[in-house]
């Protein structure tokens, strides 16, 4: 899993899948850069990505991830004709690897409020308007915390009811959601929209692809680099997206650059660099080492019946234990799920009717 300039190209394309930039776990390695990444959260909030409408109303909260000591910053999603008195049902919602709350999380938690839920679209820690140094670092261990922390602040908030809350996970998100699940029994219910196993992705890459000895050479590769940071020297950045696909390249990697390079999904917070020292705590990333004890809280997880990531949602199904649900959208692909209209029709209409029939009416 080594960087595009030293890798075959048809092994980088494969490969795109890995990372996700942008929105998820997948996508390709292509290339590091030297450049160092910024010092600091960004300061000034962005707009929120996805407007108010329907009469949600989108409240901007932060509070802290305690055991990371990072401050999480959050959009607030609170249905129409909220009632201040009455105590809501809550979902968090996790973005992908890369992605920022702005984008399909953001989306996710607008249509789900319009259904009468309060939701909560979030920034991992390292990223977005979260707080978290290194920039733009994955810590799988903060990730997964990231949600016991969201779900922190839903138990204490005044208009949700504590014994009342679900999280919905998407791509990179998936398998943070469930690892979370796991060992916070307050989330009462668990979702995945497009899960990505990000340790398997890293460890294997997306189909398996990668062999033991490339996943050797990337851990000897990362230990040299650690080294030369150690002592003073630049820090190495990964490019999680190419800057462009050919007609030859995987659809999956032509999908992610519609969504992260295009108006459609682009966010300036969701960039296309991370650390390389990041791949090792990846590949150390088990989410399902303990899957069957989320029972008997019910788990779902959806994926596009086109989608070459399915297979992270089937082989974490196999391992869980009932109740459980596999639900494919015919259809579509990974990032279809994202936002396209006729496929999230689907998948929102699937996660309210399980949210409703667990967290209560």
């Amino acid at each position: 899993m080594r960087d595009e300039v030293l890798q075959p190209q048809r092994r980088t394309f494969l490969n795109t899948s890995l990372a996700v930039v942008a929105g998820g776990a997948g996508m390709a390695l292509a290339g590091s850069a030297q450049a160092q990444a910024p010092a600091s959260a960004p300061t000034r909030p962005m707009v929120v990505g996805h407007p108010q409408r329907n009469g949600v109303a989108i409240e901007r909260v932060t509070f802290p991830n305690t055991s990371a000591q990072t401050v999480i910053a959050a959009n607030l999603f609170k249905p129409a004709r909220f009632d201040a008195s009455r105590k809501y049902r809550a979902i968090v919602i996790g973005h992908p690897f890369g992605g920022v709350k702005e984008q399909t999380a953001g989306l996710h938690a607008q249509k789900l409020a319009e259904l009468g839920y309060v939701t909560l679209a979030f920034d991992a820690s390292h990223y977005g308007d979260s707080s978290g140094l290194p920039r733009y670092t994955e810590v799988p261990g903060t990730r997964v915390g990231d949600y016991s922390a969201c779900v922190d602040f839903l138990a204490n908030h005044a208009a949700v009811d504590p014994a009342r809350i679900g999280v919905l996970g998407i791509c990179g998100g998936g398998g943070y959601a469930v690892s979370a699940a796991q060992i916070d029994h307050r989330i009462k219910a668990i979702a995945t929209v497009s899960m990505y196993d990000m340790g398997r992705a890293r460890r294997q890459g997306l189909g398996d692809t990668l062999t033991y000895e490339q996943r050797m050479q990337t851990l000897d590769e990362i230990g040299e680099q650690r080294t030369r940071e150690a002592r003073g020297e630049a820090r190495r950045d990964i490019r999680a997206l190419p800057e462009s696909a050919g007609p030859d390249a995987p659809e999956i990697v032509r999908e992610f650059l519609d969504y992260y390079a295009t108006p459609r999904g682009n966010h300036p917070h969701s960039t296309s660099l991370y650390a390389f020292t990041s791949l090792a705590p990846m590949m150390n990333f088990f989410p399902f080492a303990q899957i069957e004890t989320i029972a008997p809280r019910p788990l779902l997880m959806i994926v596009g019946e086109r989608a070459p990531s399915a297979y992270f949602s089937e082989d974490a199904y196999g391992k869980a234990a009932q109740p459980k649900e596999l639900f494919v959208v015919p259809g579509a692909s990974h990032v279809d799920l994202y936002d396209r209209p006729p496929y999230i029709a689907q998948s929102l209409a699937r996660l309210d009717t399980f949210f409703r029939q667990h967290l209560g009416a």
